[in-house]
C-alpha cells in the first residue's frame, strides 16, 4: 500500500470532476430538487483566506449528501465584483478594474476549486459582466416604471481628499476612515428605492420561512415597526408647528422642551425670527462632521443650542416649552423632532441636566434620576390631569384617543427603515439606464437597447465636484431623449454593489438567458432557494434589499414565490491564532493555498469543520490541522486491515448503524465538527477490531466523502469498492440496531444514585434486582436497614427506599 500523498490524489480528482461533469446540473424537472447556496464572493486582489471555505464546506457536505440521496441539486459559484474596493486598488496601481476584476476572479477560481468544492461551474455568473447586468438595469428599470425608483435630495459624508462619498461606517471621528481628513456634509441628489413600501411585509413574512432566530431579529430590528401617536406642537410666533412622532404619547404630560435636528426645516424657514442664528448655523457646521452613529451613540456628550425667539406649545398642558437643536435628533427618524420627556428617557435626561431644563416625572416610580427607578414600560400615571391613576398601557389608550379627538394628533404606525440610496458617484459599477431630457424629465433607456455598456475609459478617478468620472464623457453623456428624440443626457450616477447581490440567486437557475433574467419554466422548477448561508454580517442589509427585490419581482409576476430563500443560516468567523479578526494590518491572515500545499485540501476541509460550533467564532490552529492530517492518515492506513466480504462484520455492525445515524443528523443541522468526532471513533474501533470488511469500508467512505471527498475516491477506486464513490446511494441505518443490546442504568437509595450496572435492553425487575444485588456496593447501602419498597422504571432507574 502507497502512503498518502493529497497533493497527487487532490489534483487528480478534481481533474476527473471536471472530465466527466460530475458536479453539472441539469434541469431535469421530474427530479426532487435541492437548491444550495453560498454567499458569493467580492473577488478581492488578496485572495481567499481561510475564513472563506468555512460556509463553502458546509453547504458543499449538504450538496454532496443530496446528491447521494437522489436529489436534483443546485450549487453554484459566482462573482460579486463591482464596488469601491477593486476602483480604490485601480486608482492606485493605475490597472482598469476590469483587469483587476479578471486578474481576481482568476486566482479566487484557482483556489476554489484546489479545495475540491462540489460548484456547477457551467453556471458561474459575474456582475461585471455586460450580460448579467443587462439585467440588473431591466430590473432598476421596473422599478422606476412601477414608482419605486426616484430621485430625491440627499446629505452625503464627503471626504475632500478621497473625493468620493462615504458610508456612516467610514467616517472616524468625523474624519475619513482612509486618509484621516475631516469630512463634510453635502447634499446631493440622490436616486433612491421605496423599500419602505414593503416593510410591513418584509416583517409579516418572515413568518413563512425557517431562518434561524436571531436573524430574524435582525431584520425586524433593522426594519424598527413601531406603534404611537403623530402630535403636533404649534410655534405661536411664526404660525407653525411641529410634528413629532411618539411611542409613548402618554408620558406627553413630561414634555419639558422641544428637540430638533440640525438639518430640521424649521430653521430656515423661520430665520428671521431667531435670535441666536450665527450660533445655530456654526453648530450646524459643527453637527455635519459626525456620522449618524456617531450622534446617536447615547455615550457620547450630550451638545446643543437653544433656537431663541421660537418656543412650542405642549399641547395637553399648554405651557410654552424651549426648542433646542442637538445632533441626537436625525432627520432621517419620524419627523427629525421630538418632545423630549427627561424624567423617562436617558438621552433627554443626560440633555435635561447639562442645560438645566426642567425635568416632570409622570409615572410613580419611572423617574430616571433617581437610584432605584423601575421600568417606565409600566406603573401609573402622576402628574398627568386626566391620565392619574391609569396603567401605563390605558394611559397609551387614552392619550391618543384625547388627541384625535381635539384634533392635536393621530394614531401612527412607524418604521425606522429609510428608503435605499441607490447612487454611486463612481465608475465601477453599474450605469443607471435613464436619460434626462429638458421636455419630458427622466426617461428610460428602452428595454431593446440594454445594457447601458460601463464605457472604456483612460481616467476612472474621482471628479473634483463629486460627479461620477462618467459624468466628464461627453460622447457618452450626451445622447437623444427615447421619447421625444430631442437632445438629452445620461444619468451619471452608478448602482451600489448591492444591486447585482440582490437577485444573483435567480440567474444561477438560468445563466445563459438572452430573453429574460431566467425562464419561468426554471424559476418555478428552482425557486425558492432550500437552503442559504452566509455572514451575520450580511443578514441585516443584503438579505433586506435581496428579500425586497424578490417581493417586488412577485407583484410583477417574474418569480413565483414570495420569499427568496426558504431556509437562512449563518456562521461564526475563523479568527487568527490571537483571537483576533484576519487582516492584513494585523499580520494574521492564513492563507488557504499554504494549507492546501503542505497538508491537503482534505484536511483544510475537514479541519474547518472540525474546529468548532459552526454558528461561533473559532481560532485558527495549525495544532488542530495535524491533528486532521494524522486522522485522514488513519484513514488511509484502514486499507490494510481492510478483507474481504460484502456484509458488515457482526462485532462493529452496532456501531456503524449508529454512526450512519449520527453522521446523517449532524450534517443536517450543521454540526459537522460532532459528526467527524463519531468517524474518528468509529476509525478506531476499526483499529483496534483489527480488520473490516468491503462493506465496512464502503460505508465509511461514503460518510466521510462530503468533508473530504478526494482520499475517499481515491480508497474505493483502488479497493474496486464498484463503480465510482460520486455514483452511489447514501447509506440507510436500520433503528434497530442503532439500540444497544446492554444498557446502563442507575441505581438509587432514596432517590440518590449510589451505582450503575449494566443489564440486557430488555431485562425485567427480577434480572435487574439480582445483578444490583451481586454489586459490592448493595451491601454497604442496606446494611443495618430495612427496605420499605422498590421502585423500578424499566429501561431508566432502579430506585430502593431504605430506613
Amino acid at each position: 500500500m502507497n502512503s498518502y500523498k493529497p497533493n497527487e490524489i487532490e489534483k487528480k480528482w478534481q481533474d476527473f470532476w471536471d472530465e466527466h461533469e460530475t458536479y453539472v446540473t441539469k434541469n431535469e424537472y421530474d427530479k426532487e430538487k435541492f437548491y444550495a447556496l453560498v454567499e458569493f464572493p467580492y473577488p478581492s486582489g488578496q485572495g481567499l483566506h481561510v475564513g472563506h471555505p468555512r460556509p463553502y464546506t458546509a453547504l458543499d457536505i449538504l450538496a454532496r449528501k443530496r446528491r447521494y440521496e437522489g436529489y436534483n441539486v443546485l450549487y453554484p459559484m459566482g462573482w460579486d465584483a463591482f464596488g469601491l474596493p477593486t476602483e480604490n486598488f485601480a486608482i492606485q496601481h493605475k490597472i482598469h478594474p476590469a483587469k483587476v476584476t479578471e486578474n481576481n476572479i482568476k486566482k479566487f477560481k484557482e483556489q476554489l476549486k484546489s479545495i475540491g468544492f462540489s460548484f456547477d461551474w457551467s453556471r458561474e455568473i459575474n456582475t461585471t459582466d455586460p450580460k448579467y447586468y443587462k439585467w440588473t438595469q431591466w430590473i432598476f428599470l421596473q422599478l422606476f416604471k412601477h414608482g419605486l425608483a426616484y430621485k430625491n435630495e440627499m446629505p452625503i459624508n464627503w471626504c475632500p481628499s478621497c473625493k468620493v462619498g462615504l458610508a456612516n461606517e467610514e467616517v472616524i471621528a468625523g474624519r475619513c476612515e482612509r486618509c484621516g481628513t475631516e469630512v463634510i456634509r453635502k447634499v446631493k441628489s440622490q436616486w433612491m428605492l421605496k423599500i419602505t413600501e414593503y416593510a410591513q411585509r418584509l416583517i409579516d413574512d418572515l413568518d413563512e420561512v425557517d431562518y434561524i432566530e436571531r436573524v430574524k431579529t435582525q431584520q425586524k430590528n433593522w426594519i424598527g415597526r413601531s406603534e404611537g401617536a403623530e402630535i403636533k406642537f404649534n410655534i405661536p410666533e411664526v404660525d407653525d408647528a411641529l410634528e413629532v412622532y411618539t411611542t409613548r404619547p402618554d408620558t406627553i404630560f413630561g414634555a419639558t422642551y422641544m428637540v430638533i435636528a440640525p438639518e430640521h426645516p424649521l430653521i430656515d424657514e423661520n430665520a428671521s425670527k431667531i435670535l441666536n442664528l450665527d450660533e445655530i448655523k456654526a453648530y450646524k457646521d459643527e453637527s455635519s462632521k459626525k456620522s449618524d452613529f456617531e450622534r446617536t451613540e447615547l455615550v457620547h456628550d450630550k451638545t446643543g443650542v437653544e433656537a431663541k425667539g421660537l418656543k412650542a406649545i405642549n399641547p395637553l398642558t399648554n405651557k410654552e416649552i424651549p426648542i433646542w437643536i442637538s445632533d441626537y435628533v436625525l432627520m432621517s427618524y419620524g419627523k427629525g423632532a421630538i418632545m423630549a420627556v427627561p424624567a423617562h428617557d436617558q438621552r433627554d435626561y443626560e440633555f435635561a441636566k447639562k442645560f438645566n431644563l426642567e425635568i416632570l416625572p409622570v409615572i410613580e416610580g419611572g423617574d430616571i434620576s433617581k437610584e432605584a427607578y423601575t421600568d417606565t414600560d409600566s406603573g401609573h400615571m402622576i402628574n398627568s390631569d386626566f391620565l392619574n391613576g391609569l396603567e401605563v398601557k390605558e394611559a397609551i389608550e387614552k392619550t391618543i384617543d384625547y388627541l384625535e379627538k381635539h384634533k392635536l394628533g393621530h394614531k401612527k404606525v412607524n418604521f425606522k427603515l429609510r428608503d435605499w440610496v441607490f447612487s454611486r458617484q463612481r465608475y465601477w459599477g453599474e450605469p443607471i439606464p435613464l436619460v434626462y431630457c429638458d421636455e419630458c424629465g427622466w426617461v428610460p433607456v428602452p428595454e431593446e437597447d440594454l445594457p447601458v455598456i460601463l464605457p472604456e475609459v483612460d481616467n476612472y478617478e474621482p471628479t473634483d465636484d463629486g460627479e461620477s468620472p462618467l459624468s466628464k464623457i461627453e460622447s457618452w453623456v450626451n445622447t437623444t431623449c427615447p421619447h421625444c428624440g430631442k437632445p438629452a443626457k445620461r444619468e451619471t450616477d452608478t448602482m451600489p454593489q448591492w444591486a447585482g447581490s440582490s437577485w444573483y440567486f435567480l440567474r444561477y437557475t438560468d445563466p445563459d438567458n438572452d430573453e429574460a433574467l431566467a425562464s419561468k419554466e426554471n424559476l418555478e422548477y428552482w425557486t425558492p432557494v432550500n437552503w442559504y448561508n452566509g455572514g451575520m454580517e450580511h443578514t441585516t442589509l443584503h438579505l433586506l434589499y435581496s428579500r425586497f427585490w424578490h417581493k417586488f419581482l412577485y407583484d410583477i409576476g417574474v418569480v413565483p414565490t414570495k420569499e427568496p430563500y426558504q431556509k437562512r443560516t449563518s456562521h461564526g468567523m475563523i479568527l487568527g491564532g490571537n483571537n483576533e479578526k484576519m487582516s492584513k494590518s494585523r499580520g494574521n491572515v492564513i492563507n488557504p493555498d499554504d494549507i492546501v500545499n503542505e497538508f491537503g485540501a482534505d484536511t483544510l476541509r475537514t479541519y474547518e469543520m472540525f474546529i468548532g460550533d459552526f454558528e461561533k467564532n473559532a481560532p485558527w490552529s495549525e495544532r488542530g490541522v495535524r491533528g486532521c492530517r494524522r486522522f485522514l492518515e488513519r484513514v488511509w492506513n484502514l486499507q490494510s486491515i481492510l478483507v474481504e466480504g460484502e456484509e458488515y462484520t457482526k462485532e462493529l455492525e452496532s456501531s456503524i448503524h449508529k454512526t450512519i445515524k449520527k453522521v446523517s443528523t449532524d450534517y443536517e443541522n450543521l454540526k459537522a465538527n460532532t459528526a467527524i468526532a463519531a468517524l474518528m471513533s468509529l476509525s478506531n474501533e476499526f483499529n483496534d477490531f483489527g480488520k473490516i470488511t468491503k462493506a465496512d469500508l464502503r460505508t465509511y467512505l461514503m460518510l466521510l466523502n462530503p468533508v473530504a471527498p478526494h482520499i475517499t475516491e481515491e480508497i474505493w477506486e483502488v479497493n474496486n469498492l464498484g463503480g465510482y464513490l460520486n455514483e452511489q446511494a447514501w447509506p440507510i441505518y436500520d433503528e434497530s440496531k442503532t439500540v444497544d443490546e446492554i444498557m446502563e442504568i442507575p441505581v438509587q437509595f432514596n432517590g440518590k444514585v449510589r451505582y450503575t450496572i449494566n443489564v440486557p435492553k430488555d431485562a425485567g425487575k427480577d434480572e435487574v434486582q439480582k445483578i444490583a444485588k451481586e454489586h459490592e456496593s448493595y451491601n454497604l447501602q442496606t446494611k443495618d436497614k430495612t427496605i420499605v419498597k422498590e421502585i423500578f422504571v424499566p429501561g431508566k432507574i432502579y430506585n430502593i427506599v431504605v430506613k
